[in-house]
């Protein structure tokens, strides 16, 4: 039986893909937004940050290389211990046409595996997210079948980037202890059980603790929730022993009906409630030994 943990670290999903600024005026969209934001979610407690990066002009989404490393260089020049966690999840979208399904439409993504992480080969940063995930998503599909994560996985390893591993259902857990097993990734593993997306895990008590009593004894997690469950994610997910995240990628208020003014607020909020709950916070020094990152 896990129990709540003495310091837990606060992870800040600042943009994201989906969340748009007809959602929300504050937020992030180009490079030294989205910096900025991470280096806010920083100063009000996150060791971590999920980086996303979109077209600065348009606010689509973007795999960009360019952009990343720009984000990348403007956090590194003003903070060098904060942890950053780049996505992989772009690219794995599936949309079939409507009068031949075989065929892709618009809206999809699908590209080579090696193309998903070709900007964390460059980059090398903290951490990537890998998502084990084939499953319905809205009214679309998304699609990362184990031989494409493996090859993801490959190229984390080279790069010498820790993956954090994304889970959307049970059957996802069960293919990371398969990853573990044969060595495409490395333990103790850190992953994320993300709750609230059609038609994955659905946000829940019962969930969260499903799913942590699914994981190797040895790893570190954090239940997300996206939208309403957002901030319900942050205290199960501490009252069940893991970590927690929070951020305009996974939310737009801060309570019901008022608008999440930044990032940063979000986080504040986090770390409220995890302080009254009895936590402490770990900084990001803390976070990296935890993880076992350089210092």
């Amino acid at each position: 039986m896990r129990t709540p943990r003495d310091r837990i670290f606060i992870t800040c999903a600042v943009t994201g893909n989906l969340t748009t600024r007809e959602q929300t005026p504050h937020l992030p969209v180009t490079p030294e937004e989205i910096a900025d934001a991470c280096l806010g979610a920083a100063e009000a407690g996150a060791a971590i940050v999920h980086i996303h990066v979109r077209d600065p002009v348009t606010g689509k989404p973007s795999m960009e290389l360019a952009y990343y490393r720009e984000v990348v260089e403007r956090i590194r020049a003003r903070n060098t211990q904060l942890i950053l966690n780049i996505t992989t999840g772009p690219g794995g979208r599936f949309v079939p046409s409507s009068n031949e399904p075989r065929v892709a439409g618009p809206g999809t993504t699908l590209m080579v595996p090696e193309k998903r992480v070709e900007h964390i080969a460059v980059l090398r940063p903290d951490i990537c997210t890998i998502d084990l995930n084939t499953m319905n998503s809205g009214k679309e599909v998304v699609i990362n079948t184990p031989s494409n994560v493996r090859r993801m996985a490959k190229v984390m390893r080279e790069a010498g980037v820790k993956p954090e591993v994304e889970l959307f259902d049970s059957g996802d857990i069960a293919l990371m202890h398969d990853l573990l097993a044969d060595g495409s990734l490395a333990g103790p593993a850190l992953c994320s059980f993300v709750m609230g997306v059609r038609y994955g895990f659905q946000p829940s008590a019962e969930t969260v603790i499903y799913a942590r009593n699914m994981l190797p004894v040895d790893a570190q997690f954090t239940a997300i929730g996206v939208g309403k469950s957002a901030f319900f994610a942050v205290a199960q997910s501490y009252l069940a022993g893991g970590h927690v995240r929070i951020g305009l990628e996974d939310a737009v208020y801060l309570s019901r009906g008022s608008l999440a003014p930044s990032n940063a607020a979000m986080v504040e909020k986090a770390r409220r409630m995890v302080e009254d709950l009895g936590a402490q916070i770990m900084t990001p020094r803390e976070a990296r030994e935890l993880l076992g990152l350089p210092v």
